[in-house]
């Protein structure tokens, strides 16, 4: 079965509400094992909201509507459904009593518009109220259906778990799942890790009926993402599928893989660190904190991050760290920060920053000029080049990520070796 959502109000073309009511229907409907292929989002007008219903219809079974029924003069859902329906609203006696009832029990008068929140298409069905006063509408149309929920998130998710999920499995008479896994990545461009996984996603297409498919998702400074989907009777069979997708992938992308689904960069380092009872010092000068920042986030980090300290001033770095007099944004200089925090504290495992953040040049280096020190056990620290790009905020938070990266690069390596 097909489902597509709608989202009513001009707040969100407006960019005054953030829409976050369709993100979770669609999460829903695909755990559910529903296909959804568009979500729309239309202002309070009953000529477009019908014309969005219309186009809906033709391309799927179901329609999920969320807005828009309230008891005040822009709420039109119920109109702009009559409309498609080709019938009259009618008040439910049964629904205005519930709302009157629900303003009587609240001690609270009863605007006379909260009665059109009763008006039913002729032919609809009811969801009943738990939360709000405005109901749920389950409308036929045709061999199809269309389902208006209230735009409130918590009424709306409790309607659509209650009543939606289950009317829709019935028509549907399906019960697969729809699953996705996500993979992490650090350190390539998604061009790049489209050109690396072709040849995977070319056999995916030709595998037929219960493959999983691929996509590719940019994040920011978190890195691309590429996120597995599969359709499947149950989920155990989805899991199945994913995790030998997985393998294929990883096998491909080897350690640019940092992470699945929502694991940070920082979470898989902390993972490595533990795995083999280290504890790690950190000492920063452009990322000025942001990478103990990110570090004590994880929960339960206290178990392998020993504490850190910024040195920001070269002054600093030669005092507190021993960092010999000469230029600080060096690889010896950072190697030497990175010694220099690992015997403060004692620890095993130590990164270190320095860096030119901009804008202006800094010991005659160019703005994104930077280096990461990374001390292991029994080694001397060795530095490693960051070449950054982007304005002074940008270069600090990607150099905080990308730093952490070569420490994980690095764990990963020794636990090899």
């Amino acid at each position: 079965m097909r489902a597509e959502i709608v989202a009513v109000g001009t707040e969100l073309l407006l960019g005054q509400i953030v829409d976050t009511n369709s993100t979770w229907i669609a999460e829903r409907l695909a755990a559910a094992g529903i296909d959804c292929n568009y979500q729309t989002r239309v202002g309070d007008n009953i000529g477009r909201v019908a014309d969005v219903l219309r186009i809906a219809l033709s391309r799927a079974e179901a329609v999920v509507v969320c807005g828009g029924l309230g008891p005040t003069q822009d709420d039109l859902t119920r109109e702009a459904i009559a409309e498609v329906m080709g019938v009259e609203l009618r008040r439910d006696p049964a629904t205005l009593e519930r709302i009157e009832d629900l303003f009587r029990r609240r001690n609270r008068t009863m605007a006379a518009s909260n009665a059109r929140q009763a008006d039913v298409p002729v032919g609809a069905a009811t969801i009943p109220q738990r939360i709000g006063t405005a109901p749920g509408l389950v409308c036929p149309v045709g061999d199809k259906v269309i389902y208006a929920l209230p735009g409130v998130p918590d009424e709306m998710k409790e309607m659509v778990e209650r009543a939606v999920l289950p009317d829709l499995r019935a028509r549907s008479g399906e019960t697969a799942v729809i699953a996705s896994r996500t993979l992490r990545t650090w350190g390539i461009t998604e061009s790049g890790l489209s050109e690396i996984v072709a040849p995977r996603v070319d056999a995916l297409e030709h595998a037929g009926p219960g493959a999983a498919t691929i996509a590719f998702l940019a994040s920011g400074i978190e890195g691309i993402k590429v996120r597995l989907t599969v359709k499947a009777p149950d989920e155990a069979a989805a899991a199945n599928v994913l995790d030998r997708e997985e393998s294929e992938l990883r096998a491909l992308l080897g350690d640019a893989v940092f992470g699945v689904d929502d694991q940070t960069m920082e979470q898989a380092v902390g993972a490595l660190l533990e795995e083999r009872g280290l504890r790690l010092a950190v000492a920063e000068s452009f990322t000025g904190g942001l990478v103990a920042s990110r570090i004590v986030a994880v929960p339960g980090a206290s178990n392998w991050f020993a504490g850190g300290v910024v040195a920001y001033a070269s002054e600093s770095k030669h005092a507190v760290l021993g960092v010999p007099d000469g230029p600080v944004v060096t690889g010896a200089a950072v190697a030497a920060m990175a010694d220099g925090v690992r015997r403060l504290f004692g620890a095993d495992v130590a990164l270190a920053t320095s860096g030119v953040a901009g804008p202006d040049p800094q010991e005659g280096l160019p703005p994104g000029t930077a280096f990461a020190g990374i001390a292991l056990p029994g080694l001397a620290a060795e530095p490693v080049s960051l070449a950054l790009v982007g304005g002074r905020v940008r270069v600090r938070e990607i150099g905080t990520i990308t730093a952490l990266d070569a420490l994980r690069r690095r764990l990963l390596a020794a636990r090899e070796a």
